[in-house]
C-alpha cells in the first residue's frame, strides 16, 4: 500500500489494508448533484458478491481501440466497474462482463463473477494457501496491480446459465487473455496475466474490496 507520498500504509484499526485518501475521491463522495455518482450512489445489490450491480464504461466492440503493430484491439466484452467496491489503486474493481450485445457507457447491468484474472503490468504477487490459490491485496515493487473480475450478465439467456469461469470455451479465454496483455502495449508496458482463477475467488476478491470500501467511507467521515 502507498500514500499519495508514495509511502507505505497499514491499516491497523480495521483489519484492512488501508487505501490512502486522496482529494478526488473524498470530493466525489461530498459533492452534491443532481446526478447520482455511478460509483458511489448506485447500490451493489442484494446478491453481492456473488451477484451485483455494474456499471459499463466501455462498449463491446468499442471504437476506443490501439493500433498494435498494425493490429487493432478493441474491447472483447462490455467493460465496466462495480459500484461502492474500491481497491488499492483508490479505484472501483473493474469487471468484464460476458453478453451476447454491447451496450452503452453508463449502462447498469446485474452481473455474476464466475472467475478472476490476476493481472499485473511487470509482475504478478500472490499467495497459496492449503494448495489452493488464494486472492490477497499484497504490493509489489515490480509493478501494479490490477485484476478483472470476469463476469456473465445476470438476465442474459445465453451466458446467465455460466458459473464458473472453467465453463468458458478455450477460445474465448485466450480472446480474453490476448486483449488484456496487448491492450498496454502502447504506453509501453508489460502486463502479466496468469491463470484465470475460479468464482470462488473472485467472490472472495469482491467481498474483500465491498468490505475495504465500507471502511473507508466510515475514515472519511471521521475526518
Amino acid at each position: 500500500m502507498a500514500n499519495n507520498d508514495g509511502e507505505a500504509t497499514s491499516g491497523k484499526s480495521t483489519g484492512f489494508s488501508r487505501v490512502a485518501l486522496n482529494e478526488r475521491i473524498l470530493s466525489s463522495m461530498t459533492r452534491r448533484s443532481i446526478a447520482a455518482h455511478p460509483w458511489h450512489d448506485l447500490e451493489i445489490g442484494p446478491g453481492a458478491p456473488a451477484v451485483f450491480n455494474c456499471v459499463v464504461e466501455i462498449g463491446k466492440g468499442s471504437k476506443v481501440k490501439y493500433e498494435l503493430d498494425k493490429t487493432s484491439v478493441v474491447y472483447p466484452h462490455n467493460y465496466g466497474f462495480i459500484p461502492r467496491t474500491i481497491c488499492e489503486d483508490s479505484d472501483p474493481m473493474d469487471v468484464l462482463i460476458l453478453m451476447q450485445e454491447p451496450v452503452l457507457p453508463g449502462s447498469f447491468l446485474r452481473a455474476r463473477a464466475i472467475g478472476l484474472m490476476p493481472m499485473i503490468d511487470q509482475a504478478l504477487v500472490a499467495v497459496e494457501k492449503q494448495q489452493e490459490w488464494k486472492y490477497f491485496k499484497l504490493p509489489t515493487k515490480d509493478g501494479e496491480k490490477d485484476d478483472k473480475i470476469i463476469a456473465v450478465c445476470a438476465d442474459d439467456p445465453e451466458f446467465r446459465h455460466y458459473t464458473d469461469i472453467k465453463q468458458l470455451p478455450p477460445h474465448r479465454l485466450a480472446e480474453i487473455r490476448r486483449f488484456f496483455e496487448d491492450y498496454k502495449k502502447n504506453e509501453n508496458k508489460k502486463v502479466d496475466v496468469e491463470d484465470f482463477l475460479p468464482a470462488e475467488t473472485a467472490i472472495e476478491a469482491i467481498k474483500y474490496s465491498m468490505d475495504l470500501y465500507a471502511s473507508y467511507i466510515v475514515e472519511s467521515l471521521r475526518k
